[in-house]
């Protein structure tokens, strides 16, 4: 394993208990420069995750709690008249940040929802017919709540295409549990977590990425998989471009991540399903037979043939 990237999994895991491959697939997505939703059920760790992310890496962390009364304006900034100099001034929205963390994301309304959709796409926010860019790295974690319907607004399809990849964390076992309540019992270690790497350094490892080799062959490999999706009977929707191009990322980011300079078979298979699942539409008869977006990308998987390099 790259060792930065090990250093930085080691410090997170100090707060995240047990949840090594969920930590590699959040670090895959930020060397990505892609956006990640977590979705899972109250209690395990999803608001937690994110601050130790910020922390590890000594990055502008903002939290904003997604409820009915939020505006666009809180997200984004606003302009603001000052009487001293005669003029309008930007006032900064809670995305001037690295890491925002969009908490109950499903529990705003649908307008405030779209103020992300610019800042996601094009790491910026455009307010009065100024446009202002986002500190670098940018990263959205937004987080919902799979169980709890009541109140919500599911996020249009527009929007979960923007997200790099979905994660669900999950309980933890029975020793991470008792390790749990050893180490936050008395208190909270998070607030005392110290950086282990800089924006700057983050950056670095970006580039780092860019440069693993992919075999025209895992290209193909990429795209038969993709357009397998989009023949399933089982889909109104498969999956778009940008989740193949995702794909091809995270599986960059996946070698480098495990120290290889090079793509393999195996790492496009290990984010096929974060990486794609959220991005297709399930028919209605697929859903009477329980039949869920993971199992229709892992079954496609399946019906593709897997190069040999």
């Amino acid at each position: 394993m790259n060792n930065s990237i090990k250093v930085l999994l080691d410090n997170i895991e100090k707060i995240i208990v047990g949840k090594r491959p969920v930590l590699e697939q959040l670090v895959t997505a930020l060397l990505c420069d892609g956006h990640v939703l977590i979705e899972d059920v109250p209690g395990v760790g999803k608001t937690q995750i994110v601050g130790a992310l910020a922390r590890s890496v000594n990055g502008i962390f903002n939290r904003i709690q997604f409820t009915p009364d939020v505006m666009p304006s809180d997200v984004m900034g606003f302009s603001m008249f000052n009487p001293s100099t005669r003029e309008f001034e930007y006032k900064e929205g809670a995305a001037m940040c690295n890491f925002l963390l969009a908490d109950e994301i499903n529990r705003t309304s649908p307008k405030t929802q779209s103020s992300l959709l610019e800042i996601m796409e094009e790491f910026q926010v455009t307010v009065d017919r100024k446009t202002y860019s986002l500190p670098r790295p940018f990263m959205v974690l937004a987080t919902q709540n799979p169980v709890e319907c009541f109140g919500t607004y599911p996020l249009p399809e527009a929007q979960m295409d923007r997200f790099f990849l979905k994660l669900t964390i999950g309980y933890p076992g029975r020793e991470g549990e008792m390790v749990i309540l050893d180490r936050f019992g008395s208190s909270n270690p998070a607030s005392d977590l110290k950086a282990v790497a800089s924006t700057s350094d983050i950056l670095d490892l970006q580039e780092q990425v860019k440069r693993v080799r992919v075999e025209p062959i895992l290209k193909e490999y990429i795209i038969d998989i993709v357009e397998e999706t989009r023949k399933s009977s089982e889909v109104i929707l498969g999956v778009s471009p940008r989740g193949s191009l995702n794909l091809y990322r995270a599986a960059k980011a996946w070698a480098f991540i495990k120290g290889r300079e090079y793509v393999v078979p195996d790492d496009i298979q290990q984010m096929a399903v974060p990486v794609l699942a959220h991005r297709i539409i399930m028919g209605s008869g697929a859903k009477m037979k329980n039949v869920t977006a993971a199992d229709v990308v892992s079954s496609c998987m399946k019906n593709v043939k897997v190069p040999v390099l």
